[in-house]
């Protein structure tokens, strides 16, 4: 009973920060869109940290919150990501239409490496301060938003990666893009077979450079 007790506190507990990660993640693409200019998420009313503006059934609940629960089964570090509802913005609306869109896919990795520097600072410097529970969850929220910020920069569609390639290579992106949207089923399946193998050991590098702890 105390099993599945502390099994079920560690998966709402991860879940949580899985969840808020993402929203920041959302939120950052629409306030970097509204400083260039366009104000469709602020109209929409997703400008908000209220979870009910952007939660997607799948992404934000059924597949993060599977993953988890097989990860503490399983007692393995399972890759765990997941999404919320799009932040919408209308690039024609953007001060700079040329580069516009590229800082606002930006905006959402970004958005979760300032979270993973915030809290592995707090981990590096102030772990003295806090007790045990809190230094795991520092680490937690460190490795969900690595992840997180890993997983989008993949130049995949509909991922920010493939947004930001988009951008810098121009016209040849038509090309790229419809190649890869052709085999997004494969390429989805084998990234969730896969994807780990190469996701962890960049994440496991960037954990390793801000908290000073190898993982």
């Amino acid at each position: 009973m105390i099993y599945w007790s502390g099994m079920i506190a560690n998966l709402i507990f991860y879940f949580l920060i899985l969840v808020f990660s993402v929203i920041i993640h959302e939120v950052a693409h629409g306030y970097v869109a509204k400083i260039q200019g366009d104000d469709t998420a602020e109209t929409l009313g997703r400008l908000t940290l209220n979870p009910l503006a952007h939660i997607d059934p799948f992404g934000s609940v059924i597949l993060p919150g599977l993953l988890i629960f097989l990860s503490l089964i399983t007692h393995s570090s399972m890759f765990l990501f997941g999404w919320a509802k799009p932040v919408p913005f209308n690039p024609l609306k953007l001060k700079d239409i040329r580069w516009g869109p590229v800082w606002v896919a930006c905006a959402g990795a970004g958005a979760n490496f300032l979270i993973a520097i915030l809290f592995a600072l707090l981990m590096r410097f102030g772990a003295i301060g806090f007790g045990p529970a809190a230094v795991i969850m520092f680490s937690t929220i460190v490795l969900t938003n690595l992840m997180l910020a890993v997983f989008n920069l993949m130049p995949i569609p509909p991922l920010d990666g493939s947004k930001i390639l988009a951008g810098i290579v121009g016209d040849r992106w038509t090309t790229i893009e419809r190649f890869l949207s052709t085999n997004s089923l494969l390429i989805f399946a084998l990234f969730l077979m896969f994807g780990s193998y190469f996701i962890m050991p960049i994440v496991s590098f960037l954990y390793g450079l801000l908290t000073g702890v190898k993982v």
